[in-house]
């Protein structure tokens, strides 16, 4: 089967010097445009990291061709990534209809049912999260939280406490 040839040393030789080059490049991107640029802070970020990533995978294993493209996409994508991140850190309004609001899934050790079903997290991801988080019982968490990156925030304690109200304020109660 040809999809086991061995590959020629000239291009073992051209995957190794596109490798070292992207990853060069890709150092480059990432100090001019910032370390967000492969944060995972909203799904457009993760988004936009995936599309880096299978731009990069076809730079390194398919030499042959120019890098140019591939090195023009990704700045393009580092760029616009930059200019979205600015514009959320500079907007609220901007911020509230580009992103997704986190969604709260269990609040005083209630599981609000219907959030889950709308956010589309079962019963057994939420107590995976919880196990994760060491929570014993129900009665410690204070809130989990779907966030707008996709992970699930647990908060808890056994202390009599309340939550200060600007960590949860962009959180949705109501879907």
């Amino acid at each position: 089967m040809e999809i086991f040839d061995p590959l020629s040393f000239k291009t073992v030789g051209q995957i190794c010097v596109a490798a070292f080059f992207v990853y060069l490049y890709m150092m480059f991107i990432t100090l001019v445009t910032g370390k967000r640029t492969f944060a995972k802070m909203t799904s457009f970020d993760f988004a936009v990291t995936i599309a880096m990533g299978s731009i990069l995978a076809d730079a390194v294993n398919k030499p042959v061709s120019n890098l140019m493209p591939a090195m023009v996409s990704i700045a393009l994508l580092a760029g616009l990534q930059a200019l979205f991140a600015k514009l959320l850190s500079s907007s609220t309004t901007v911020q509230k209809v580009i992103t997704n609001t986190p969604i709260l899934l269990m609040e005083n050790g209630t599981i609000l049912k219907d959030n889950m079903k709308k956010a589309l997290v079962s019963q057994a991801d939420l107590m995976g999260k919880l196990r994760e988080a060491n929570v014993l019982q129900l009665s410690q968490v204070k809130a989990v939280i779907f966030e707008t990156t996709g992970d699930i925030s647990v908060l808890h304690t056994d202390k009599q406490m309340e939550i200060d109200a600007i960590i949860i304020e962009d959180v949705k109660y109501n879907l």
